[in-house]
This record gives structure tokens, sequence and C-alpha cells, in this order.
């Protein structure tokens, strides 16, 4: 049999993106679930894997796309609690941008009551992300102030939200006032134009001078020297991307004067078993608040899969609002 997938037949620009037909991938094995994909949605990650700089982690699918929503087609041995026709979104290591996927089933998630496919497929990558950064690592607090860099972003507006149902105060930055807006919308008490204003001064003024408890920061080296110099005493700096730059020097006396911590996190190379726990914590603490509509996933547009070089330009450009979501069919 044959299904269509995104390939990537060399790293380049956003034209490297083909849909093509390939083989189905190999039917589901002791633990795993065949699901047949209704919509995925476009990461940064995927971006750096078409660039070149991201490859999957072994075993993983060749395809970009790192979660996806759709209908279970087949379960393998040892497989409870799913069968198919179930509605499901999943945690991938790749292979989202294709018409099936085969992934571990303690990688999915039900799709929560009142929403579609195509809404459910931006869930699991950033779900998985904050929970797991801001809450397990970071141990964000009631009356806490988590500082959210790129606040705009689908893991910035999922951040924001789960943050302000936690009882934390939320600080974000932007590049635009019409982003701080939607952030504020959001619940977002904080709002910084990194454009044109300095987030260390702006968060101090507005915590008395404390700083932030958590700072959740996907710029990495240029921003590492003030991300230290913002936090509060105790404050908690999570890592989650290097948009700009992987080396950077650490002023150690700096972090030590204020007792803080600096912990730098990737989801997608981690042992199944891990994700597996991280995502029955994201059933357990976000699900309900997604089933009752205290939190929601954030759209900016929907695209056809076989258009995945498109939504990669509009990620790049900036563009966006929350995720972009690809449809198969």
């Amino acid at each position: 049999m044959a299904m269509h997938a995104i390939t990537i037949a060399e790293p380049g620009g956003p034209e490297a993106l083909v849909w093509r037909e390939v083989p189905d991938p190999v039917p589901p094995g002791p633990g795993e679930v065949l699901v047949e994909v209704a919509a995925s949605a476009v990461n940064r990650a995927d971006v750096l894997q078409r660039r070149g700089f991201y490859e999957p982690p072994p075993g993983a699918s060749r395809y970009p796309g790192l979660e996806c929503a759709g209908t279970v087609a087949a379960v393998g041995d040892g497989v409870v609690g799913w069968r198919p026709g179930d509605r499901v979104c999943a945690l991938l290591a790749g292979g989202g941008y294709a018409e099936r996927v085969t992934v571990p089933a303690v990688q999915l998630l039900p799709v929560p009551d009142g929403l579609d496919l195509a809404t459910a497929a931006a869930l699991p990558e950033v779900c998985c992300t904050v929970w797991s950064n801001v809450f397990q690592v970071a141990g964000l607090r009631p009356g806490e102030l988590l500082l959210v860099h790129g606040g705009a972003s689908g893991i910035g507006t999922m951040a924001v939200q789960l943050a302000k149902v936690a009882g934390a105060r939320v600080a974000v930055t932007a590049g635009s006032a019409e982003k701080l807006d939607r952030c504020a919308g959001l619940g977002a008490d904080v709002l910084i134009n990194y454009r044109e204003q300095d987030f260390v001064s702006r968060v101090r003024a507005a915590t008395g001078g404390r700083g932030a408890d958590v700072v959740l920061d996907i710029i990495g080296a240029k921003y590492l020297a003030r991300n230290v110099d913002v936090l509060a005493p105790g404050g908690r700096l999570v890592v989650i991307g290097l948009q700009g730059g992987v080396r950077a020097e650490l002023d150690l006396g700096a972090l030590l004067a204020k007792r803080g911590s600096v912990a730098a996190t990737s989801l997608r190379a981690r042992p199944v078993a891990e994700k597996g726990a991280i995502v029955a914590a994201v059933r357990e603490h976000v699900w309900p608040l997604l089933a009752d509509g205290r939190v929601r996933p954030v759209i900016d547009r929907r695209m056809p899969m076989a258009e995945a070089a498109e939504a990669h330009r509009v990620m790049e450009s900036g563009a966006h609002v929350g995720k972009i979501v690809l449809t198969a069919g």
C-alpha cells in the first residue's frame, strides 16, 4: 500500500517540502497504534529539520511533524484503552506530515470533548512542552510571575493560559502591538514589545524590583545574560529553544547570588516512557481545562498539508499568532 507524506529530499528552504506518494508505515508493533491522520501542526522544530539542523531521533519517521490528530486505524499487541475508530491526538517523534503514522500508545490522547480533529492537532506538542517545563521542571506556583518569551507563539499562547489558571501572573514579550493585544486577551498581565522595550526593566517595574520567578525562553544564547538578570531570588530559567544561538557566557556569580537555576530541555528525543509520563500528566491536568473551556488552543490558520511549504513561509515570517494547522486529505 501507499500513502502521501511531506518529504525532504535535500535540506533547504520551504521548497524542499514535497507532498508525494510514499510507502505505508509498517504495521503497529507491540504497544503501538496506527493513526489515520486528519491534521498535523507546524512547529519550529519542523523548520529546523527542513533546513538540516534537527535530525529525527533513531527509529523515528523521517517525515516532519511532531504532533497529529486523527482516528485509530489499527492497534498492536498489548495495547489497552484504544481501539480502531477512536478519535485521538498524539505526540510524535516525527511523521505527522503524512496520511498515516505509527505511534507508541502511551503518546496518545483522546480528542477533548467539543473539539474537531484539526483543532486537536494543535494541542499535543504545546501542552506537553508547557506542562513539562513550566510546571514539572520549574514548579511554577500560585502568586509567582512567569515571563514567557514569544508570548504569541503556539507555546506562548498555551503557557499564558495554563499559568493564569494556576494562579500565577504572566509577563510576555512579543514583537508587535497586535500580538501583545492577543496575549492580553488570553490573560497576560505585563506586555513587553521586545523591539522597543527592555524586558528586564519592564519586569522589575511590574514586580517592585523582584523579577520573574520563572522564565520560559525560546531564544537561548542571545538572552541568557538578561534572563539571569531578570530572575527573582530563587528564580528558575528554562531554555527550550535556540533561535538566538547556542553559545553564551553564563555569569555563575550572578546566578549564585540569586540562588537561581538554569535548565535546558527538549522533548522529541526523550525515551518513550518519559514522553508517556508527560502525556499522562497532561491528560490528568490539562485535558479537564480544555473540556470546560478554561483553556483553548489558539489557531492562526488551517492549510492543506500539501501546502506545507507555504505554511513554513508563514512561520518563518513571524506573521502568525498561535498554531498553524495542516489538514490531510
